[in-house]
């Protein structure tokens, strides 16, 4: 069972019709105990960092989520919801839950005709050895809107980027622990594809 933290900010409906597609029984819940003792989670999140700290930190929820983490729970944040697994964020200055030593920065183009939010279908470059890359050498393209991108201390930490007015981070890997900046749930059979091999690490090694 996958557990979706529902916390008000987030394209809920759009995941859980993802993962019933492919097949995977999910459970909304923004209740701190279930969350705390959930095994496997998914942090969603559209729009303003600073907003969807406040309201997981009001709820209880940030702390719960560390917890199922210390627990050995599998997450994965989607969006917003890997940015707010960074340390801080630039957008608002607030302390994210600090699961990935990272920070978020704003995109800043130094291109003429960088266009922020990056926003539209990008080839995603896996660079390490994860659930979250194909089996296979297929190319993925995934769908993007953001304005904010993560910068982590440690490549070890990187999963995947995307070519945006130079390389940009787009899915983190550290432990249990992962992200991913573009919209699976919009994503078409990329999408099903990532979210079906996450809905399979409830039977197999995190």
């Amino acid at each position: 069972m996958i557990t979706i933290v529902n916390y008000g900010v987030g394209n809920i409906a759009s995941l859980v019709n993802m993962f019933d597609h492919v097949g995977a029984d999910t459970h909304l819940s923004g209740d701190p105990d279930v969350i705390a003792d959930a095994r496997h989670l998914v942090l969603p999140g559209v729009g303003a960092f600073g907003h969807a700290m406040a309201v997981l930190n009001a709820e209880g929820l940030s702390d719960a989520i560390r917890t199922a983490v210390d627990r050995g729970a599998v997450l994965l944040g989607v969006c917003l919801g890997m940015q707010l697994l960074a340390r801080t964020s630039e957008e608002g200055g607030a302390e994210g839950l600090g699961l990935i030593a990272a920070d978020v920065k704003r995109i800043v183009p130094s291109l003429p005709g960088v266009k922020v939010p990056n926003m539209g279908w990008r080839d995603v470059e896996y660079v390490r050895d994860t659930w979250m890359a194909p089996s296979s050498a297929v190319s993925e393209r995934f769908y993007f809107a953001h304005s904010y991108h993560m910068v982590c201390d440690t490549d070890a930490d990187v999963a995947a980027i995307v070519d945006y007015d130079g390389q940009k981070t787009i899915a983190v890997a550290h432990g249990a622990v992962h992200g991913v900046q573009f919209h699976p749930e919009k994503s078409h059979r990329f999408g099903m594809r990532l979210l079906a091999d996450f809905a399979r690490l409830e039977r197999g090694p995190v």
